[in-house]
């Protein structure tokens, strides 16, 4: 029997090479159908909860929603291919509109909240946005006025015939404000438009191997991508990590991740319909104690976060007490889980059946997790075994496939890789290889029984006179001082070393602690190389909308201020 054929959960041969059950067949359904499929099984339970804005729907109502808004899209023209842009954080017309574009065939690109104006302009222009459709002002964003910025223009009210020498395929921009704004739509005024169609037969014959969803890397190391990702792609990782959680047609998850990001999209929201379960919203962003309100309101029974919402909720407990008892099952995912803060929210969340994910966008996104019924060494050490239908296999630099516990980069291939960056077969072509192989950047490592561990990036390796070093493993160890809430570790330029260790540190907020502490606290327990030479405290750390630290821009500020 060859080697391909005995490949299985379980490493082979000592090999660093798995690939996941593929009992279950995989799903070949598109959105639309499957939506369906679910308001005919499902009709009268409970979809959909906006806590911020009193929206409570069934499953029959949202999908009344989403046909009055795909009517509404075809009144104005949109249609397969078409590219259609939300700039927006948590709200009813975002989850519409996910499943609005899906239903007609346009590509949804979804925008980071957090984006700025020339952030936003790239994006748009990049994937040929046809139509944009804006957020309420959220914080600090004012999306209606970032994009007149970006496009002059719209104010000429001229509606569906916007003339942009910087957006020129844009055609027309709907808001979600009160008021009216002159060469917008407001999102009210766009249903009305589609009174007199009937979105069923307009509806186009759908592949579940089109392109229907845009999303942009995270922006952690530098300019985002766009990884075009097909309804084959999200429905079936949606699935699987659905399965997997065990969730069911009663099940309420708690959505405090955005929906911008696969966490909310796939893993939430899509998750929720493969299920029949309740996708419950706390707020338009992440805030701890109205996420505690809605889980303790809602009676939540799964919870979704990365692990600074959690330590943000785990402080809030250590004062005040919220009714979880409801709680039982989630995911922490999104950035690496440090082992602590993964111990108290078992402990104090009532979260026994919480699992790690992890994953890409590039792949849709989870190629692994842990199961509910793992062991706490499993849960707090790895990010679990491969997802069905996945195949994985970690290499060292010279492409060989590496001994089981030993290091080396992650590479994933299977239904749940993108078709590509949109628009850009160089960047492509570096990531997929010619068979089909993402090579994910990450470093991993993986145990006789198929766990993964990962240890890092490659693009975060410092070399300190001539030695490699991860900081994963420096955050890991820093982690375990009482008073540290968050640490990054990181390399800056040495005249002498080539490289030196940082270490940036948020505080808990009634810590006392000095470099000092912090340098005592590694000194004899790890390898004094590795204790970095800069402790900076710092109030905050440079972060993505969905929780990940940017560390690129802790070096830029770092040998900033250095130079100073």
């Amino acid at each position: 029997m060859s080697h391909k054929v005995q490949l299985g959960v379980v490493p082979v041969g000592g090999r660093s090479h798995v690939l996941g059950d593929k009992t279950k067949d995989i799903w070949n359904l598109t959105i639309p159908s499957l939506l369906k499929q679910k308001v005919r099984d499902r009709k009268d339970n409970l979809a959909v909860v906006f806590s911020d804005r009193d929206v409570r729907w069934s499953y029959f109502q949202f999908k009344q929603e989403v046909d009055r808004l795909s009517a509404a899209f075809i009144a104005i023209g949109l249609g397969p291919g078409d590219r259609v842009c939300i700039w927006s954080a948590n709200s009813p017309e975002w989850l519409t509109v996910q499943f609005a574009t899906a239903q007609i065939g346009a590509i949804l690109v979804t925008i980071n909240p957090a984006y700025r104006v020339n952030e936003a302009q790239f994006a748009l222009k990049m994937v040929g946005a046809s139509a944009v459709v804006l957020g309420r002002q959220f914080k600090t964003s004012d999306y209606v006025g970032m994009i007149t910025e970006i496009a002059p223009e719209i104010s000429n009210d001229n509606l569906g015939r916007l003339n942009s020498p910087t957006l020129p395929k844009l055609r027309y921009c709907i808001h979600s404000e009160p008021d009216q704004i002159p060469g917008m739509l407001s999102y009210g005024e766009l249903l009305k438009m589609g009174e007199d169609h009937d979105p069923e037969e307009f509806t186009p014959q759908l592949e579940p191997d089109q392109p229907i969803n845009i999303q942009f890397t995270s922006g952690t190391t530098g300019a985002p991508k766009g990884a075009t990702l097909t309804h084959r792609n999200i429905i079936n990782n949606a699935r699987f990590v659905a399965s997997t959680l065990n969730l069911m047609a009663d099940d309420r998850l708690c959505i405090p991740v955005p929906l911008y990001h696969c966490f909310g999209m796939v893993m939430g929201s899509l998750a929720c319909i493969t299920s029949g379960s309740t996708m419950i919203f706390p707020s338009a962003g992440f805030v701890a104690d109205l996420t505690l309100n809605a889980l303790e309101k809602e009676k939540c029974t799964a919870l979704y976060g990365v692990p600074t919402m959690f330590t943000a909720m785990l402080e809030i407990l250590e004062n005040t007490a919220f009714d979880l008892s409801s709680l039982r099952t989630g995911i922490m995912a999104g950035a690496p889980c440090p082992m602590e803060i993964m111990r108290r929210v078992i402990d104090k969340l009532n979260m026994k059946k919480i699992t790690i994910a992890y994953g890409m966008t590039e792949t849709s996104p989870v190629s692994f997790q842990s199961h509910v019924d793992d062991p706490l060494e499993k849960k707090v050490g790895t990010v679990g075994r491969i997802h069905p239908h996945v195949e994985v296999k970690v290499i060292n630099p010279g492409g060989q496939i590496v001994p089981v516990g030993e290091q080396g980069e992650l590479c994933t291939r299977g239904y749940s890789v993108m078709q590509g960056y949109w628009n850009d077969q160089e960047a492509t072509s570096k990531a997929i290889d010619n068979d089909g192989w993402m090579h994910t950047g990450d470093l991993a490592i993986m145990d006789k029984e198929g766990y993964c561990k990962i240890v890092g990036r490659l693009s975060d390796m410092v070399i300190r006179g001539g030695e490699n070093i991860y900081p994963r493993e420096i955050e890991e160890f820093i982690y375990t001082h009482h008073a540290v809430k968050i640490v990054q570790v990181f390399g800056i330029p040495d005249e002498i070393y080539g490289e030196e260790l940082c270490a940036w540190i948020v505080l808990r907020d009634d810590a006392d602690v000095t470099e000092k502490d912090i340098r005592e606290h590694c000194r004899g327990q790890i390898a004094h190389y590795k204790i970095p030479k800069y402790i900076c405290f710092r109030k905050e750390l440079p972060m993505t909308v969905t929780g990940k630290p940017q560390k690129f821009r802790m070096q830029e500020m770092m040998v900033k201020e250095m130079q100073q």
